[in-house]
């Protein structure tokens, strides 16, 4: 009796859940009976995948916050390195996470064990020399976004372009009034989406400035709506409990909180408030107007201004090099900022800045599932 084919798999995050939720989805329709495990979200656990950790774990983002979750996060990697080598998988794929996935794509390679990395690194950014640490860890890296080929040309390690997932699932001309209908949001008043983030920390440093930011804009323009999409079930009841202490802000104001997706709160958006990350690829992709934000702690901040070479943070802004939409960081992120550069966007046509998205869209539309299994299929052949 053949054994089933093993599949090791770790995913930091909820966007690397939604990247290798597809990938899952389509090894599974290839090989029905393999057994696919590791680390991983709801969308990975929807399509026969089996997490042994919850995902929450490595949801840490920044040089000097990890510090705390440190010993969490060294102890289940202790128990994943254990449980691969009781099991062993024919094939491991990190997906993002660097930081926790190239340690265990190393030390599963070193026994031997075939080894991809989904989603590279920003080696284009900062720290290009790490590039030699990802060769030392994995075979071959799998890349969201067309410019990062030419850095791994210039090392010669082996790379392929995949395009993202959401530029395939997501229209191309996203449907708003089903988006406003499925949230329950009122079909004639313009929305602003409010998205702090999927981690904790993010959650705890942002939504207090996004709140104030709401109450600005509320001042100014009371027809307008908010929707704050939780990412998850975490995220809700710390959102619920900051909005109940802050005098109780979702009974004064026009702020849904919605358990559905971000992206139905995207859609249903004409405007979107949001922290940096892939969170800024699917609101260009939906379409839809932003404000990027992020604020740093003040040590990693002083870190990142002498490492990070790259001219934006925003991915809209890096795909188009150049400042399509505007970015703050630190002390720029506040109410008076953001307020008016999102009501600038209510008062514009912005039809200019959608075309640009649309474009954008185009070139990462790859089939990216297919490709990104197919990689792994012949690296598993191979």
């Amino acid at each position: 009796m053949k054994t089933p084919l093993r599949i090791g798999m770790v995913a930091g995050e909820p966007s690397g859940d939604v990247l290798a939720a597809g990938v899952v989805a389509e090894l599974k329709r290839q090989y029905p009976d393999a057994v696919i495990e590791g680390i991983g979200g709801p969308n990975m656990q929807a399509q026969g995948f089996n997490t042994l950790f919850d995902m929450e774990t490595l949801s840490v983002m920044g040089l000097v916050e990890v510090l705390s979750h440190l010993p969490a996060i060294l102890k289940v990697k202790k128990q994943l390195l254990a449980h691969f080598e009781q099991n062993p998988p024919d094939i491991f794929i990190g997906i993002d996470a660097p930081d926790f996935n190239l340690r265990v794509e190393k030390t599963l390679k070193q026994r031997g064990i075939k080894t991809l990395h989904y989603v590279s690194p920003t080696v284009w950014a900062w720290r290009e020399k790490r590039i030699h640490k990802i060769a030392n860890a994995a075979s071959r890296v799998l890349g969201l976004f067309p410019f990062e080929q030419k850095v791994y040309d210039k090392y010669q390690v082996p790379y392929t372009f995949v395009g993202h997932t959401m530029a395939d699932t997501i229209a191309l001309v996203p449907d708003q009034s089903l988006a406003r209908t499925t949230l329950d949001l009122a079909a004639d008043k313009p929305v602003l989406a409010v998205l702090p983030g999927s981690r904790r920390g993010e959650v705890d440093t942002l939504l207090p400035v996004f709140l104030d930011t709401i109450e600005a804009i509320h001042k100014k323009r009371p027809d307008i709506q908010f929707v704050i999409p939780a990412a998850n079930e975490h995220r809700l009841v710390q959102i619920e409990a900051f909005l109940a202490q802050s005098d109780d802000a979702q009974s004064r104001l026009p702020i849904h909180i919605t358990t559905g997706t971000a992206r139905d709160a995207m859609i249903a958006s004409d405007v979107i408030l949001l922290a940096s990350g892939t969170a800024t690829l699917e609101a260009m992709l939906c379409k839809r107007p932003m404000v990027v934000a992020y604020k740093l702690a003040p040590l990693t901040y002083k870190i990142m201004q002498r490492i990070y070479k790259a001219p934006y943070f925003a991915l809209p802004n890096l795909l188009a090099n150049d400042a399509i939409v505007p970015e703050l960081l630190q002390e720029d992120v506040n109410a008076e900022n953001m307020s008016n550069q999102l009501l600038g966007f209510f008062e514009s046509d912005n039809s200019a800045l959608i075309s640009r998205f649309t474009e954008l869209h185009h070139t990462l539309k790859c089939d990216a599932d297919k490709t990104a299994a197919k990689a792994v299929v012949e690296e598993l052949l191979g």
